[in-house]
């Protein structure tokens, strides 16, 4: 079958993965490789960047091989990566310490610092009122120049994994729109570099530590080195094209690229990305970002802590030898709003509207009346009642939601997928392709090497929806009393932590 073909290279948090596409988005073959996270301490999580360089060739070689096409039908490559995975370089481009990935919280206390200096480059997060997240680049930076200010002074470059691959694979740094629009507090289109942010935090040398340029999604960064090249098993010369953060790749790949629609990225938590042809903010949400994912446009972001991981975490503790097959059917059995139980699915906190690292996981109205289909009724909805609650901010917000494609680990089973559309009470789409973010990067790529003309272009020939679930309005209005409980449980449990405090 002859080309052309394009690479989406996704480096997550567990390994990295590559997938070989053809100009129709038809995935031809996947390969992964796996790399090890440390925890030397409470609240930190690192890697080697070494990891992710090797990890990526390996990745390549394996799909190329799986897919049996010749190295010359490939005609361009993009990779997504984790956000906030922060990585110190010498003059050399060689890790100066190992990269402290996007799970690692160690720097709380900067955090806490950088939201307190009401500077004016804070002002996107709930209408400047925050959150500054421990997660993101410049906490991280600060805590290493005061923790480790031999290795900080010893870094020429301060950036991200996104940055450092690229790197690896042209020879050029350079920083993503998305990155720095998002998690490092510039404003690409009104000044660029937080400066005064970084001068007042006694970190001014960032500006110069940090790559000099940015570069948009689909615009290439340079041609593959031949070193890179013979890395991979591919030809030097193909253009590499820039990408960004994994979920925001996702947002491509899902077909996301205009205003009013939604990508709603579900696994272990839920990710919830909009478009708006306007800004807007307000308490509970997380932006607007003006041009991080295209020009013109700006990006609204919401999550949930544990979705999906406190659904494994039911099944772990309270049914282990019970397949979710059984578990499903048994909450089928019950009835919207499980009999009057109401659960709350903050079993990690809450990330948005609330923000609230302290909140907890709760079940309230338990009656002996209740049984294990009720509460993993209960635990389905509250996740879903969340996901209704983000986007109701964000509407309260001034966004539009006129559409919402959904990826991730939700279809796998059809009662949360309904649950879902009937809470939120809006038609629910699915690709064929479900790994969004590898499938991005391929269309990403496909711009860069000038098969299309643009992302808009690449999206129409090669995302395509398999099928939509329709909610069920009666059951929808079955919901409004369950959410107004489900909304009152963290207030009440709020005011219960207080009470005890």
């Amino acid at each position: 079958m002859a080309g052309p073909y394009f690479i989406g290279i996704d480096g997550g948090t567990e390994g990295i993965r590559a997938g070989i596409f053809d100009a129709c988005g038809r995935p031809l073959a996947f390969a992964a490789t796996p790399y090890t996270t440390r925890f030397p301490a409470p609240a930190h999580a690192e890697q080697d960047p070494v990891d992710w360089w090797a990890g990526c060739g390996q990745s390549v070689r394996k799909a190329m091989a799986a897919a049996g096409i010749p190295a010359d039908q490939v005609k361009g490559l993009a990779v997504d990566t984790t956000n906030c995975s922060v990585v110190l370089l010498d003059t050399e481009g060689e890790p100066v310490r190992p990269a402290m990935i996007w799970m690692d919280v160690r720097a709380s206390k900067e955090a806490d610092e950088v939201a307190a200096s009401g500077d004016k480059a804070l002002r996107v997060n709930s209408g400047g009122r925050g959150p500054v997240s421990a997660e993101w680049m410049i906490p991280k930076a600060l805590w290493l120049k005061r923790n480790e200010p031999d290795a900080f002074a010893r870094a020429a470059y301060v950036c991200e994994y996104q940055d450092y691959l690229n790197l690896k694979l042209t020879g050029r740094l350079v920083a993503s729109v998305y990155n720095v629009s998002a998690r490092w507090h510039h404003d690409v289109t009104n000044g660029g570099q937080p400066t005064s942010l970084i001068d007042s935090l006694g970190i001014g040398e960032l500006a110069t530590k940090w790559p000099g340029e940015i570069v948009r999604l689909g615009e290439v960064v340079a041609p593959l080195s031949a070193e890179a090249a013979n890395h991979l098993g591919l030809k030097a010369g193909l253009p590499v094209s820039q990408g960004g953060a994994d979920a925001g790749i996702g947002m491509i790949g899902l077909g996301v690229i205009r205003p009013g629609s939604l990508a709603f990225i579900t696994g272990s938590s839920h990710l919830h990305l909009g478009l708006s042809e306007k800004p807007f903010a307000g308490e509970g949400i997380w932006g607007t970002y003006a041009n991080a994912l295209l020009p013109g446009l700006h990006l609204v972001e919401g999550g949930q802590a544990s979705t999906g991981s406190a659904i494994n975490w039911f099944k772990r503790t309270l049914a282990a030898e019970t397949s979710y097959k059984t578990l499903d059917e048994e909450a089928a059995a019950v009835p919207a709003g499980a009999n009057g139980l109401t659960a709350l699915d903050h079993f990690q906190g809450n990330r948005t509207p609330f923000t609230d690292p302290h909140s907890r996981g709760a079940f309230a109205g338990l009656s002996l009346g209740h049984g294990r289909g009720h509460l993993f009724r209960a635990l389905l909805e509250s996740v879903a009642m969340g996901s209704r609650l983000i986007l109701d901010t964000f509407e309260k917000g001034g966004f539009t939601l006129n559409d919402i494609v959904l990826a991730g680990g939700v279809p796998n089973s059809p009662l949360w997928l309904q649950i879902h559309a009937d809470i939120i009470g809006k038609p629910i789409a699915l690709t064929e392709v479900p790994d969004a973010p590898a499938l991005g990067s391929a269309i990403l790529a496909a711009v860069g090497s000038g098969h299309y003309a643009n992302i808009t272009e690449a999206v129409s020939a090669m995302v395509r929806r398999s099928r939509t679930i329709e909610p069920n309005m009666a059951v929808h209005g079955d919901y409004a009393e369950p959410y107004a409980r489900y909304k009152a449980l963290y207030i009440t449990q709020k005011d219960f932590r207080k009470a005890v405090a």
